[in-house]
């Protein structure tokens, strides 16, 4: 059988897919790995482990004589690079995007290359210390120079995994795209920091995300991609499947709305609400805002369960209650107090607490929970949305799950037609798409991401 074989690399889980040419998955591994100690003591994943797994992975499935792999393809996380030296050898640990950035050291760069509101304003990005990856090498030049005299190539951690298989150093656009720092949106080059600091030598050339590159092992001839971050990855299937514009609201512990459709460039005032711009596997602009949706739930599931004597679990199991509903009408101002998410217009997130005892239940305390949680992404997703006139909206990844989550963010967006999917595949599906790189029809979604059409709340 002829499949497409693709590393799909989160921060929690490991995974390896091999897809048929219709884009069924027909064998998978998970792996996962205990963390490591960067050079600072800080926590990060364990990268020669890492790279051992993925080569020993792809061996045996190469060896299986039930496949033959015609693709290999990588989608992983953002905001990470991997520093190789002439030979091909990482020079630093694979530094996690959210080590602490030394206080002080970002003035001496926006008193330079600032100010921050500007550079902010150019590159997309929110200044953000590590997760701003291009930063990252501004701080090795500075706190590390005998390592960072040693770099050869600066890979983003797409590219590293598939330049362990092609042996070529290349850039691509999502990589490049993703709040790095780099890149100068309306230029569409290098930001100017960028060459002065001359980092554009550590930059690979930059090329398509659909570029593949044609590798021999032993007898068996692999077009080998060059890797997709993955939240662009999750967009692809979505793009090529539809003809109409439309929003895609990626859920988990961090939110994301995506909206492909847009060439608006982020404001002051939307880079200080986490809207950002991204790019395609083309190098054209994607808006996303971000939220960090899944963290604030996961906290009050705590509290909830502390507050009213139940198990954590119970979350899971609370259903849509019409009477609950109705009496939750009379609380026009928000009752939760956000842990770590900060309400537009809000400097910092304040410490006041939530008045939990105004609620009679668990269920009533877990409903007015989902109702602004729900106002929240909608507010975040209408940052994404910018000026585009789009009302076609798909909804994946943990909270398609949360009836009561759904239910009222239907109710906050009338008039949108909103769609839930389930694919638990989705990044490495994109990946699997990107490197085939033809167009799917519609039936595809209908196939592969079990679509709901979702209604607003009824009573």
């Amino acid at each position: 059988m002829d499949v497409t074989a693709i590393f799909d690399i989160g921060k929690t889980n490991k995974k390896f897919f091999l897809f048929d040419s219709a884009f069924r998955e027909v064998h998978r591994v998970y792996s996962r790995f205990e963390e490591t100690k960067d050079d600072d003591g800080d926590a990060c994943d364990d990268l020669q482990r890492l790279t051992e797994w993925m080569r020993d992975t792809f061996a045996e499935a190469l060896a299986d004589p039930r496949f033959n792999i015609r693709r290999l393809n990588f989608s992983t996380y953002g905001a990470s690079f991997v520093h190789i030296d002439e030979g091909g050898k990482p020079v630093t640990p694979l530094y996690n995007y959210l080590k602490p950035m030394p206080e002080g050291m970002l003035q001496p760069f926006m008193e330079q290359y600032g100010p921050s509101a500007a550079w902010q304003a150019q590159t997309a990005s929110p200044l953000m210390g590590m997760l701003n990856s291009g930063l990252q090498l501004y701080w090795l030049k500075y706190q590390k120079p005998e390592e960072f005299a040693r770099i050869r190539w600066s890979l983003h951690f797409p590219q590293y995994c598939a330049y362990l298989f092609s042996g070529k150093a290349l850039t691509e656009y999502t990589s490049l795209g993703c709040h790095t720092g780099l890149w100068h949106f309306k230029e569409k080059d290098y930001h100017r920091w960028v060459y002065k600091e001359d980092l554009d030598h550590l930059m690979p050339p930059l090329c398509p995300t659909t570029t593949a590159t044609a590798v021999r092992f032993g007898e068996q001839e692999v077009m080998v991609g060059v890797g997709i971050h993955d939240s662009s990855a999750a967009l692809l299937p979505y793009i090529l499947a539809n003809e109409e514009p439309f929003l895609l609201l990626s859920t988990g512990t961090w939110s994301i709305a995506l909206n492909a459709f847009s060439t608006q460039l982020p404001d002051e005032d939307d880079l200080a609400n986490d809207c950002l711009n991204f790019l395609r596997v083309d190098g054209m602009p994607v808006r996303a805002a971000r939220l960090f949706l899944g963290n604030e739930y996961k906290i009050w599931a705590h509290k909830l369960a502390q507050h009213y004597g139940k198990p954590y679990e119970t979350h899971r199991n609370v259903a849509f209650d019409p009477g609950i509903h109705q009496q939750l009408q009379s609380l026009t101002e928000p009752v939760f107090q956000w842990e770590s998410i900060r309400r537009p217009g809000e400097a910092t997130r304040h410490s006041m607490e939530t008045p939990l005892s105004r609620f009679g239940s668990y269920e009533a305390a877990y409903h007015q929970l989902m109702r602004e949680l729900a106002q929240a992404q909608c507010q975040s997703l209408k940052r994404a949305q910018g000026q585009s006139d789009i009302r076609k909206l798909y909804i994946d990844g943990g909270f398609v799950d949360n009836a009561i989550f759904l239910r009222y963010l239907a109710e906050a967006l009338p008039g949108y037609s909103i769609t839930t999917t389930e694919s638990p595949l989705g990044s490495a599906l994109g990946a699997a798409m990107a490197i085939h790189n033809r167009v799917v029809d519609p039936e595809f979604i209908l196939d592969h991401f079990s679509p709901q059409l979702q209604k607003p709340i009824t009573t």
